[in-house]
């Protein structure tokens, strides 16, 4: 039972930033030099901490200038001087509102360098992207520390709220409680120290990589990530002095510690603010109150059974109120969260949320044991209660695993591109998402065979077959990307609009034909979140 808390905690989710749009874009050749560089991302990005850099072939920094953060703090522009004739690399290194580093690089060319037409320097291949990206799936060291980091600090976090909780949730008349509380007060504030400091300098230092060592100070003054931060040591030294106080200073306490968590993590990302902020204060305070309840209950357990007994009442009750509380907020945020529950099949996210649903079942199962012999006015068996004990731990690790891994997966940009003998073929969609896309079909037929007489764009939605085909007006324009074929002549084409009605699993039809009336057809299959 106890562990339903965490179990069925989405509220510790994260969505991270990524990069949606560019000006210039990606491995695009221009004219002439672009006035600034422009970043738009999916969502809010800390503005007083990030950097945008420009470096020529020499990689050195073309500009001096400072990025600035506009459109809600979702789009980055640095100013830049007349650019010469060169290669050119941009680079960015941004915080997201929910502290997670994002960074990224990519080239343009301005005008016809030497580097530019040389075939040895360029790899036109690579530049339309169909070489694909690898992602390392190993677990990595500083991985492995930052997931132990959070698990110990979210377990801390729990216990101190939850003794705090508890001083004031306590009835009646036990002496052996009271001792209890005394003694386990002061180890919830030194365990929360210790983790909120390792915490901290983490996951500090895995955002400032990268970074001048005298950054650190905008980090924990001009971000709201490191202000919270700062807020968060201060409460956890104010909670030595809260356990010398009276029980609604503790307990007012235990509400301000869950309330700054509940503000500066994950939830604040989705929409509407006000609803996820509440329901995942809702459920860690649920969480601490039931985590905190079964470590007195453990405690009393070993040391006086007696009662145990009798605080096993209060507990008891308690624990039904708080499960209720948690399976009502974290379905809420969970709805809030995913636009439809076959999200929960598509990430890792997902498939941990699925796997502590079988855990879940296993909660009832010895979780409806306890309250059985409870009620029967018998004592929880040690056995029961290490098996409660160890599905706790198990659920906490994989909540500090959550609080890494985005509920909705990345939408990556289409960027397809086959080679053939009588036909190559691009095809890029960006950022591929429900709404406005820019697309861009590129046609490279043999010089013999001349430029294509018609290319037709369709996109065809693999989930709702019953639909027609979409037809993307296509324009034909001047492309100046750097992704000439020694005798073939390229045609390129592009349109902007609203033609990816909404998310799904889609398949690009790109018809192409020729002057003698030769049609070739090409699929590509791709989805959205």
């Amino acid at each position: 039972m106890m562990i339903v808390m965490l179990a069925s905690n989405p509220g510790v989710a994260s969505a991270h930033a990524t990069l949606e749009s560019s000006i210039p874009e990606a491995n695009t050749q221009m004219d002439a030099s672009p006035a600034a560089i422009v970043l738009n991302f999916n969502e809010a990005i800390e503005a007083k901490l990030g950097s945008v850099e420009v470096l020529d072939s020499k990689s050195n920094p073309v500009t001096n200038n400072k990025p600035v953060v506009s459109n809600g703090s979702q789009t980055l522009k640095l100013d830049l001087p007349k650019l010469k004739e060169g290669l050119y690399t941009v680079s960015y290194q941004i915080i997201s509102v929910d502290g997670h580093p994002v960074s990224g690089s990519y080239i343009f060319v301005v005008g016809n360098p030497p580097e530019g037409i040389d075939a040895s320097a360029f790899n036109p291949h690579k530049e339309l992207g169909h070489e694909g990206h690898t992602v390392s799936t190993q677990l990595t060291t500083n991985q492995f520390i930052i997931y132990a980091v959070r698990t110990v600090y979210y377990a801390s976090l729990l216990f101190s709220a939850g003794i705090m909780f508890w001083s004031l949730l306590s009835r009646g008349r036990i002496d052996a409680l009271a001792a209890v509380l005394r003694k386990y007060e002061l180890l919830a504030m030194r365990s929360l120290m210790i983790s909120a400091l390792l915490y901290v300098f983490v996951h500090a230092r895995e955002i400032m990589s990268g970074y001048a060592g005298n950054e650190y100070g905008r980090l924990f003054f001009s971000t709201s990530v490191g202000r919270d931060w700062i807020v968060l040591l201060v409460l956890a030294i104010l909670g030595f002095l809260a356990i010398r106080m009276g029980k609604a200073v503790k307990a007012v306490w235990a509400v301000i510690i869950l309330g700054l968590e509940s503000w500066s993590g994950h939830a604040v990302v989705y929409k509407p603010e006000a609803a996820t902020v509440s329901l995942d204060f809702i459920h860690l305070a649920a969480s601490s109150i039931w985590v905190g309840g079964f470590v007195l209950l453990l405690a009393l357990w070993i040391s006086d059974r007696k009662e145990a007994g009798r605080f096993a009442v209060q507990f008891s009750r308690a624990a039904l109120i708080s499960l209720a509380a948690l399976v009502i907020s974290g379905v809420a945020m969970t709805l809030l969260f995913l636009p439809s529950l076959n999200y929960l099949f598509y990430t890792a996210w997902g498939t941990l949320l699925l796997v502590k649903t079988g855990l879940v079942l296993l909660v009832f199962v010895f979780g409806g044991l306890l309250h059985l012999r409870v009620r029967r006015g018998d004592m929880p068996t040690l056995s029961l209660l290490r098996v409660d004990g160890l599905l706790m731990a198990l659920i906490i690790i994989v909540a500090a695993l959550f609080t890494y891994i985005s509920p909705l997966p990345v939408n990556e940009p289409v960027a397809y591109h086959k080679m053939g003998e009588d036909m190559h073929l691009s095809l890029r969609i960006t950022p591929n998402k429900p709404g406005v896309n820019k697309f861009v079909v590129k046609v490279w037929l043999p010089d013999k065979v001349g430029a294509p007489k018609s290319v037709i764009l369709r996109l065809r939605s693999d989930d709702r077959k019953e639909l027609g085909p979409i037809d993307i007006p296509l324009k034909t324009f001047e492309d100046t990307e750097i992704t000439t074929f020694d005798g073939y002549v390229k045609e390129a084409y592009t349109a902007e609009g609203p033609y990816v009605p909404f998310a799904g699993r889609w398949t690009a039809e790109i018809r192409v034909m020729t002057k003698n009336d030769d049609e070739k057809v090409e699929r590509y299959p791709f989805r959205n979140y």
